[in-house]
């Protein structure tokens, strides 16, 4: 079976176009160039004067958790290719649903962290800026008994929005 001239001109330069793309890396939705290497997240401070003890530690390690399972980035302790660093800057609950005679029918435990994001390879990409997320909860129920439920869930949505506007670009 013969190949006309022009299907040959049309695979080889389709053959041309493939090899001189580059192709950037994609896990997980993140769009990380291909001389981006390694990510460096140092640890997060809690300054919130409410915060629990531990809460900085849990943000980092779940921080470092969603880069090295949703990307190809090797974590390294300084100086990587990307870096992290911030601080909790506020832990606050409050009354938002008020019901009959006046009391609280829902509260609302708002997390706030001030994030560093220095990209080396690409510093155009660089940012510094607040991230605030927040649940709901039943006022009659004591923070105490839901605290560490919606700090894991605040903490994932903190995490997504860090995330999507440092490695997704949008």
């Amino acid at each position: 079976m013969k190949m006309s001239r022009h299907k040959y001109i049309l695979l080889l330069v389709a053959l041309v176009l493939l090899t001189r793309c580059t192709v950037q890396y994609s896990m997980g939705g993140a769009n990380i160039k291909p001389d981006v290497n390694t990510i460096s997240i140092q640890d997060f401070s809690n300054r919130a004067p409410n915060g629990t003890a531990n809460l900085g530690q849990y943000f980092t390690n779940e921080l470092k958790d969603k880069f090295q399972s949703q990307t190809r980035l090797t974590l390294v302790n300084e100086r990587g290719d990307l870096n992290f660093s911030g601080e909790i800057s506020e832990y606050e609950t409050r009354a938002v649903s008020v019901g009959g005679e006046q009391t609280a029918q829902m509260t609302r435990l708002t997390i706030t962290v001030h994030v560093e994001y220095t990209n080396e390879k690409h510093p155009e990409n660089s940012y510094e800026s607040s991230f605030s997320q927040y649940e709901d909860f039943e006022a009659s129920k004591n923070l105490s008994s839901v605290e560490d439920r919606l700090i894991e869930s605040i903490s994932e949505k903190l995490i997504d929005d860090i995330f999507q506007k440092a490695v997704v670009n949008w």
